[in-house]
């Protein structure tokens, strides 16, 4: 006899959507999670730096943004206690887990048993090999939030969402801010066109970008504060933010006793289903190496239930129709496919510039613009203009446009029907059909295009 149906390790996203996706299905459930539920996203991750951006923007001091960051998170965490799940019918329990045969976890000097286990264990920051950066007491995202007073420089090393979000509200809040990035773009996984768009807000915010530059060493500097060098300078700042990606939580989990496969970065393998190299064991989130977003990953989490114990929701996880943000300002949102990749799918692409969209003029916030990419459907190839396969929106409202796009593409719609249907004006999403159009005919001397690498 069983502890539970299954017992879920971790309770980020993954986690705690698995077990609430269990619960309501009256299976019993086991979460096992070291500290308070929420994980990253709540203490670390998209809570404060939302909030945290958000105070940036409005004119905050660092002070009136640290302590609303503070409340944010708190409100927030108060609603996925512990105490709050039991209530949920969620069996809880603090510690590790470390598996000690394929149906038995160990927490500290107790075991638990079940028939199915999903492991969700999260990921934390990546720290790269940078000769002295161990000597040094570096920021990541996990300390950066608890700055007690505002620091008159900061390096940010990494130009991906976490280190392009902070640097840009840390600059906005008063902070003397120098990005490094090796290459020569930030956010390398967007659109070349979104990049630039980005790089040029950052400079406008007083964001130093020294891109395509390689930190060769760090250091204590002399009289406090942390020097970083490249091949050709060096510069002191009073904090060094550390924003270089992040390394799956799979160590210390018994992973080797039940044979559980890895990659090679650590990630646990899972098939299209969430199910790892052991029938019974499924993982969801950050550990899988899959796409690195609280949204999916809890996703993952409820699929991974689903499939762990014959729930109605188990279909597959397919990272193509996830969308996702980065709140910068203006935001990048995007789904799917990037140009590139679409041109060797026959894609064609429809362009609108923000400068040419009447929302954006009213505003003044003419940087950005939305690119969506049609390919042929399956039987009827491009009558009714297709199928949407990716879009980039690069807008103040980007990250509630790719919604639209992210539901289009889910749906299977065909292109013509985004086009279709009527949006308010002057909304941000009276965008989109604005764009549609383009598939087909001339839209304010616009029309769509193939796409090219």
């Amino acid at each position: 006899m069983y502890d539970a149906d299954v017992i879920v390790i971790g309770a980020g996203s993954a986690g705690l959507g698995a077990a609430q996706a269990a619960a309501r299905s009256s299976k019993k459930v086991v979460l096992i999670n070291e500290g308070e539920p929420g994980g990253d996203c709540t203490f670390w991750g998209c809570v404060p730096s939302k909030a945290l951006i958000s105070q940036a923007a409005t004119g905050a001091s660092f002070d009136e943004a640290l302590a609303h960051v503070q409340t944010a998170v708190g409100t927030i965490a108060d609603a996925e206690t512990f105490a709050v799940l039991e209530r949920h019918g969620i069996g809880t329990v603090d510690g590790r887990a470390s598996f000690v045969d394929s149906n038995a976890v160990e927490v500290g000097d107790r075991t638990f048993t079940a028939e199915k286990f999903i492991i969700a264990t999260g990921s934390r920051a990546f720290v790269p090999p940078v000769p002295g950066l161990d000597e040094v007491d570096f920021l990541t995202n996990k300390e950066v939030f608890s700055l007690k007073a505002r620091p008159e420089s900061m390096a940010v090393l990494g130009g991906g969402p976490i280190g392009v979000e902070l640097a840009q509200a840390m600059a906005r809040l008063g902070v003397a801010v120098t990005l490094y990035e090796m290459a020569g773009r930030v956010l390398l996984r967007e659109e070349p066109e979104a990049s630039e768009v980005v790089a040029n807000a950052l400079r406008a915010d007083g964001v130093r970008l020294a891109l395509g530059t390689a930190v060769t060493a760090v250091s204590r500097a002399v009289g406090g504060g942390i020097t970083v060098s490249t091949a050709e300078s060096s510069a002191t700042f009073d904090h060094l933010l550390v924003a270089t990606g992040r390394r799956p939580n799979s160590e210390g989990l018994g992973l080797e006793v039940v044979d559980v496969d890895t990659s090679s970065r650590g990630h646990i393998t899972t098939d299209d289903k969430l199910q790892t190299s052991v029938d019974h064991i499924y993982a969801a989130g950050d550990v899988t190496g899959k796409l690195p977003f609280t949204h999916a990953a809890d996703e993952m989490g409820r699929l991974a239930a689903g499939h762990a114990l014959r729930l109605p929701q188990r279909w597959k996880f397919k990272e193509h129709w996830i969308p996702w943000a980065t709140f910068c300002a203006p935001e990048v949102a995007r789904v799917g496919v990037t140009e590139a990749e679409a041109a060797a799918r026959g894609g064609r692409v429809a362009f609108l510039p923000m400068s040419e969209f009447d929302r954006a003029i009213t505003d003044g916030a003419t940087e950005g613009f939305v690119k969506l990419i049609a390919g042929p459907k399956p039987l009827t190839r491009r009558a009714f203009g297709g199928e949407i396969i990716g879009a980039t929106i690069v807008a103040p409202r980007a990250g509630e446009m790719i919604n639209e796009i992210s539901l289009a593409m889910r749906t299977r719609m065909f292109t013509g029907r985004l086009g279709q249907a009527t949006h308010a004006y002057p909304t941000w999403g009276f965008a989109i059909p604005q764009t549609v159009a383009q598939f087909f005919y001339e839209q304010n001397g616009r029309t769509a295009r193939p796409a090219v690498k």
